[in-house]
């Protein structure tokens, strides 16, 4: 170490060497004498006095190591690949009846969100025309309920009626009811 002898065992007053507790209560005495002899100097030489680091366990303080709940640790995870906009998107399909209300939800259901832009399916064309008229209210709801700008603009669809095209291709003409009889 820094200028101590260790090879031979330090004596007691009456100069015969100290041994067991003596032994240790003279190695104590001599490395806090160094370690204020180590302040002195940084002291006088101006530089600061930095206390140790424990390392291994996290103390009571929060840390990345602790045990972290599943939601905070999904929600990180949606953020550094970049899910959170799909997942948003998700929450409007799965909020809906809390989103618009019991009772437009019972009539309406969302069908697609692309873009921007949610796709509503009304059970009847009246309302599909109610819907028109409280869009408004319900973008804000639904800005209000799972975030700004997930949800920009509605277009509402009437009752579906069955369709006889069936795949990506389509050959015009009067389709299947020229084969009826």
């Amino acid at each position: 170490m820094d200028g101590v002898d260790n090879s031979t065992p330090p004596n007691g007053a009456d100069g015969a060497p100290l041994s067991g507790p003596d032994l240790a209560r003279a190695a104590l005495q001599a490395a806090r004498e160094q370690s204020a002899a180590r302040r002195q100097g940084a002291k006088k030489k101006g530089g600061k006095i930095r206390p140790r680091r424990r390392r291994g366990w996290s103390g009571p303080g929060p840390d990345d190591r602790d045990p972290q709940p599943l939601g905070r640790l999904a929600a990180r995870i949606a953020a550094e690949r970049g899910w959170t906009e799909h997942l948003s998107g998700g929450q409007v399909f799965a909020k809906w009846p809390a989103l618009v209300g019991a009772d437009v939800a019972e009539h309406t259901k969302p069908v697609t969100l692309k873009d921007g832009e949610l796709t509503v399916q009304a059970q009847s064309t009246a309302w599909a025309t109610q819907l028109r008229l409280l869009q408004r209210q319900i973008l804000k709801r639904i800005s209000d309920g799972v975030g700004r700008d997930v949800v920009r603009r509605i277009k509402v669809q009437g009752p579906a009626a069955p369709s006889w095209r069936h795949g990506p291709r389509h050959i015009s003409g009067r389709g299947p009811r020229d084969t009826y009889g």
